[in-house]
């Protein structure tokens, strides 16, 4: 029986398809819950959630800082760790004293790096994270700041390496980056996040369980097409902090949100704060 409807955005990347396969394709238990998913692209789900849209959406942490307000991070379903950062790419012998710079979107964790790590360095300016290898490739600007499945792809649109930003924020802070989270409303009743955190696992769990199923759904929304993309994007970006977030990976969000503040892109404290259930 259906008790309650909740309105779920996530993106169209394979660790999202991954973890919520069971759910959306309804082949894990949903608690319940009826889940209404619309799949959209990081920098969409993160302006929708700062107008106030979804119940619960999977966002850059970036965003989480701007809404902390009115959001919970979920403990589940987290992009978080060690090797994960976007990367800063270029044509070959395309450098410049002034670049222009493309970001994936004005909320978006690649941008907070970017802007902590090379402050007032380019002209900074923002796109859909699919068109800026294209970009890039035919000359329309310098750098470019790449997630997803970039990573893994970009010698095949003849780019080279400039930067690991996560490698930087690594050797800088030494925890690991936190990319993005699911945030549930503060107005949703703790007893209808419980179920959705539960639910969530369980699909997470089935995917794990049942990955050939699972490649469905990621095939089905993929930028890139390739089964070994989508495999190691996957295992670089679905780990044990996506199961769970750990007492690691909360540090990590607390010295986002200082480094954020330090930088002065956040006006004021603004402290993350991780779903708990409540205690008996």
């Amino acid at each position: 029986m259906i008790s309650q409807r909740l309105h779920v955005g996530i993106s169209t990347c394979p660790n999202d398809t991954y973890t919520f396969h069971g759910l959306l394709a309804r082949e894990s238990d949903a608690g319940g819950l009826a889940f209404e998913f619309e799949l959209l692209d990081v920098q969409t789900l993160n302006e929708r959630w700062l107008a106030g849209e979804f119940d619960i959406a999977k966002t850059s942490f970036a965003a989480a800082l701007s809404a902390a307000e009115h959001s919970l991070v979920l403990p589940v379903g987290a992009a978080l760790g060690r090797g994960v950062g976007p990367v800063v790419l270029a044509r070959p012998g395309a450098r410049s004293a002034d670049p222009r710079v493309l970001a994936p979107g004005e909320h978006t964790t690649a941008t907070l790096l970017w802007r902590v790590l090379h402050p007032g360095c380019g002209e900074l300016r923002q796109v859909v994270f699919s068109e800026i290898m294209p970009a890039l490739a035919r000359g329309a600007a310098d750098l470019g700041v790449c997630i997803h499945e970039g990573r893994f792809t970009y010698q095949q649109h003849g780019l080279e390496l400039v930067e690991d930003l996560g490698a930087s924020w690594e050797r800088s802070t030494g925890c690991a980056l936190p990319l993005g989270g699911l945030l549930a409303r503060r107005t949703l009743a703790p007893a209808s996040i419980a179920r959705a955190a539960r639910a969530i696992g369980a699909s997470l769990d089935f995917a794990r369980a049942h990955p050939e199923r699972a490649l469905s759904s990621m095939r089905r929304h993929a930028q890139e097409h390739s089964d070994e993309v989508l495999w190691q994007h996957v295992e670089l970006y679905v780990t044990d902090e996506t199961r769970a977030l750990s007492a690691d990976g909360r540090r990590a969000l607390a010295e986002l949100a200082r480094r954020a503040r330090a930088a002065g892109l956040t006006p004021a404290e603004r402290p993350l704060q991780v779903w708990a259930p409540l205690q008996d």
